[in-house]
């Protein structure tokens, strides 16, 4: 009866909904206190990003497709060779680094390391599983740029072999370069990194809190409008045809947005801003305190068993309950059956 009147006491679902009174909601997690283990926790996550690290690189190295492109392709593929607006080392401070610095900020006001943890670890999976699908795709499709011609014939001179594709006599990496045009790499790696940034602000002050603050949906939708300048210019310096940025565009937000929920709830929810794990760390803390187990001279380990013991006991007792119950109500009409059989 005590651990039903505990399993009560200490409703996760009652949590997750708000009914968490906001001084239980202060404890703090810093990086001090439970950084090391939390990251231990996901060490087989952190070695899958290394993995998509290595993937990624080795996809950038390789050499795409060489699709063929013959003379009268070429009207579509004379636009002048420019240089990047948006320069490909400003990539990664913008759509990482910048949201990073933005968790940090957090971080120093609620002092919750899992948040932390969480929004770097779902940010890199973001921008990582984005940059290997686009090279991947980049590299299998093989389109040309909208620059082509001057990359393959940079002295304007063409040439064509017996069946009309192009020979080109440009410098090599100009040439591998331009058979990378769908999807864009810009297009893919903005929306992810600042697609997830939006989300992630779009939970910390509440944008959907049925107040009507127009302002905090203008902060929400700054880093995607950030992020579509940067695709319109790949258009405007012809690096990239329309088709290449939208689904480059939209690849990335989509692969955010799965990453975002992995670990946070929506930002429509009433407590969105904040991720699962603190939560869950919250009621296990709880509990534990409720057993006088004091959590802090604790690993995370410990707290997560002490916290399944309490569960599996609650859960135990209770079947147990419910089959004596169901045994004696069985009992009950089967011998009024029999009564008024006789």
């Amino acid at each position: 009866m005590a651990w039903r009147n505990l399993g009560s006491l200490f409703n996760f679902r009652g949590i997750l909904q708000g009914r968490t009174p906001e001084i239980e909601l202060g404890r703090r997690y810093t990086i001090k206190s439970h950084g090391a283990a939390l990251a231990k926790n996901h060490m087989y996550d952190w070695l899958i990003l290394l993995l998509l690290a290595v993937i990624e690189l080795i996809l950038y190295i390789i050499y795409p497709f060489y699709r063929f492109v013959g003379k009268d392709m070429m009207e579509d593929l004379r636009y002048p060779m420019k240089a990047n607006t948006v320069p490909v080392w400003a990539v990664p401070m913008y759509s990482v680094l910048l949201p990073v610095v933005i968790f940090l900020f957090f971080y120093m006001r609620r002092k919750d390391v899992h948040d932390l943890h969480h929004s770097i670890l779902g940010l890199l999976f973001a921008v990582l599983i984005t940059g290997v699908i686009t090279d991947a795709i980049k590299n299998a499709v093989g389109r040309p740029r909208p620059d082509f011609f001057w990359r393959c014939f940079p002295d304007g001179k063409d040439v064509y072999d017996q069946l009309g594709g192009v020979v080109c006599h440009g410098k090599d990496s100009d040439i591998k370069e331009g058979h990378k045009s769908f999807p864009s790499g810009h297009s893919s790696w903005s929306f992810a990194g600042l697609g997830f940034l939006s989300l992630y602000l779009c939970g910390k002050i509440k944008a959907f809190d049925r107040k009507g603050h127009v302002a905090k949906l203008c902060i929400v939708l700054l880093p995607l409008l950030a992020a579509s300048l940067v695709a319109i210019s790949r258009v405007d310096d012809y690096w990239h045809h329309w088709q290449d940025v939208f689904a480059g565009g939209l690849l990335g937000l989509v692969v955010a947005s799965f990453c975002y929920r992995q670990f946070f709830p929506s930002p429509y929810h009433d407590q969105g801003w904040g991720p699962y794990a603190y939560f869950s760390a919250l009621e296990e803390t709880r509990i534990l305190s409720h057993l006088g187990v004091n959590p802090i001279n604790n690993s995370p380990r410990m707290q997560v068993t002490g916290a399944q013991n309490v569960n599996e006991q609650h859960i135990q007792n209770s079947d147990a309950s419910a089959a004596f119950s169901g045994n004696r109500y069985t009992s009950i009409r089967m011998h009024e059956m029999e009564s008024g059989g006789k």
